[in-house]
């Protein structure tokens, strides 16, 4: 793994060579955040399974997919298929055929992982930094359409924190509603709240939250070691799923876009513990 570290906090990105192990045809291999560790008060992040186990399906810490927008070549119906940030996978497998590679440059509390896709008609660079500054850790993601079709790219982050003593879990910066919710609630305090806790069934508990938003995503979450952290991201949600189980909680924040040819992409989020 690599290693940010200040006086506050220590960021772990899982290596995409030496840590290959724990990758399969979800999470982009580059810039995965492992974990989060303040320097007083130990791990901050966790995972569906975790610290009992590990798989590269659950994940852990901060990791984030391109998975649900695969590339095919024109006019194939096989399993294959371009994962963005991972390479060519077999799908009904679940399998990676051939890891992409990354070109990877740290310089003090950041890291910055570049690969290129060539898949077909196809092809792209993808860049991914993480840096830390203070208590914030910054994830950045540009894409480059260099092929010669339009990219349909569906992307999101997923966060893995611990469960609060407190139902209330989290708040945004805009109205939400929750439809046809069975396992959370809005709480008079303007925080989504779980219902039914303890929950049991590690296979979890999902909910899309309903929004008008037009202005980019601000989090505040409860957490049971630092009190509170928060979240920013640089767009506004396409869509907004959360989901918890009985060891953890995350917000999924979806970018739906097309990126049209010689075009580029990029956002951000900010985590700040």
């Amino acid at each position: 793994m690599f290693t940010l570290s200040n006086d506050w906090l220590a960021v772990s990105i899982l290596d995409p060579i030496a840590d290959q192990e724990r990758f399969g045809v979800r999470y982009c291999t580059g810039g995965y955040i492992f974990q989060v560790e303040d320097h007083k008060h130990g791990p901050l992040l966790t995972g569906p399974t975790y610290p009992d186990s590990f798989n590269w399906f659950d994940g852990q810490g901060i990791p984030d997919a391109f998975n649900l927008s695969p590339l095919r070549k024109p006019g194939e119906q096989g399993p294959n298929a371009l994962v963005i940030g991972i390479g060519e996978c077999d799908l009904e497998a679940r399998k990676v055929l051939s890891f992409c590679t990354w070109d990877i440059q740290q310089e003090g509390t950041s890291i910055t992982m570049r690969t290129s896709h060539s898949y077909g008609p196809y092809a792209l660079d993808l860049e991914r930094t993480v840096s830390l500054n203070q208590r914030t850790v910054r994830s950045y993601t540009k894409l480059t359409n260099t092929g010669e079709m339009f990219i349909q790219m569906r992307w999101f982050p997923h966060p893995f924190y611990p469960q609060t003593a407190t139902d209330e879990l989290f708040r945004v910066n805009f109205p939400v509603s929750l439809p046809n919710a069975t396992a959370y609630t809005l709480l008079d305090s303007g925080y989504i709240g779980r219902v039914g806790w303890p929950w049991t069934d590690i296979k979890g508990n999902f909910q899309v939250l309903a929004h008008q938003a037009q202005t980019n995503l601000i989090i505040q979450q409860r957490h049971p070691i630092v009190n509170m952290v928060s979240a920013t991201c640089s767009y506004v949600p396409d869509f907004f799923p959360v989901w918890g189980n009985p060891n953890t909680f995350s917000w999924e924040p979806y970018i739906e876009q097309t990126i049209g040819i010689g075009q580029s992409y990029d956002w951000w989020i900010d985590y700040d513990f």
